[in-house]
């Protein structure tokens, strides 16, 4: 097996891990804030925009591509729509916000600015872990 860090820099990048602001609570109470998302493939893309319920409602979209695409959550047992439904708010909007910068910018990272000094420098808003595939 190796090891992320005996990957070239060259390796591409297939999977982001992150940490929801908030986190998934199950049925039992449980609060699950750690996950992986993977890029997404033109499969996931062309088969979402499909569905049925995506037609009805094109706001579910972002639901099913989150259910393709997010590998594992916490201690979850497969990620299905009835999690992404019961997320928060603003972990959606988290998600939806790592997706794009995933899958459209190639990268999770922002860049800021010490509010001190001035230097600016980038943040990986995924949790700055390394990935892998």
């Amino acid at each position: 097996m190796t090891a992320v860090a005996d990957l070239p820099d060259t390796a591409l990048r297939t999977e982001y891990p992150f940490t929801l602001p908030r986190g998934y609570v199950d049925q039992h109470g449980v609060r699950h804030r750690d996950g992986v998302m993977r890029l997404a493939t033109a499969r996931d893309e062309l088969t979402t925009q499909n569905d049925p319920r995506v037609k009805q409602n094109p706001a579910y979209l972002t639901v099913l591509l989150l259910e393709r695409t997010i590998t594992r959550l916490g201690d979850v047992r497969g990620i299905d729509t009835f999690v992404i439904e019961n997320l928060f708010a603003s972990d959606l909007a988290f998600l939806q916000d790592l997706y794009r910068r995933i899958n459209q910018d190639g990268h999770a990272e922002v860049a800021v600015g010490c509010p001190h000094c001035g230097q600016e420098f980038a943040v990986d808003i995924a949790g700055d872990a390394p990935g892998g595939s």
